[in-house]
């Protein structure tokens, strides 16, 4: 009788798929959740699969993505992706605690202990109210356009290269001009340049 049982249970978890392995082939956008169609094992192929990801963070993984799939209620026609791995452009050799965020472009921001590394051609971040940088330093490696005004409160230095030029009209208020060097206004120096001297005579005499 136990054995009949046996037999019968075996045979009702026979049917009941459990997650597998799979690699998926091709992706497409449903209207509630990321569809995307699997190779199972086999060689057999899975459509429609369901891709499940946390809130908040979405990805388009590519072609030859390793997932692992879990058949709800134990059917293998309706699944879903529960977790993805891409060994040929996953940031290795990251330490206890640390975290990358990566796309199959080489784009990567690795999360270090105090540190974040970001890599990648072109960042732009569009702040639609104002955007606030509390650091103490900051330091540029190459060129700085603003495209508009650009003010400060804490003075302004400028060394090496070829000094600073600028185009339009200067208006300084509250201080004076001090420099060591030469001082060119419409092509006449301040330094070199020498005042006529007039004599002042006394008066001539009226003609008789």
């Amino acid at each position: 009788m136990w054995d009949q049982i046996d037999a019968r249970v075996q045979r009702a978890l026979g049917r009941i798929r459990l997650a597998f392995r799979g690699v998926l082939t091709m992706t497409g956008n449903g209207v509630d959740s990321q569809l995307a169609q699997v190779e199972g094992l086999a060689s057999e192929p899975l459509p429609d699969c369901e891709l499940f990801q946390h809130f908040g963070f979405t990805s388009n993984p590519p072609p030859g993505t390793v997932v692992v799939v879990l058949p709800v209620g134990g059917r293998t026609g309706h699944g879903i992706i529960v977790a993805t791995e891409n060994g040929d452009y996953r940031v290795s050799g990251l330490a206890p605690g640390e975290t990358a965020i990566f796309n199959a472009f080489g784009d990567t921001f690795v999360f270090k202990d105090g540190q974040i590394l970001g890599t990648t051609k072109t960042f732009t971040l569009t702040a639609t109210e104002g955007m606030k940088f509390d650091s103490p330093t900051a330091q540029f490696t190459g060129q700085v356009i603003v495209d508009q005004q650009l003010s400060g409160n804490g003075g302004l230095a400028v060394q090496g290269g070829d000094g600073a030029t600028f185009s339009g009209s200067v208006k300084q208020t509250g201080g004076s001009f001090t420099t060591d060097q030469d001082v060119v206004a419409s092509g006449k120096s301040l330094a070199g340049h020498e005042h006529e001297v007039i004599a002042l005579g006394a008066p001539s005499s009226p003609p008789l």
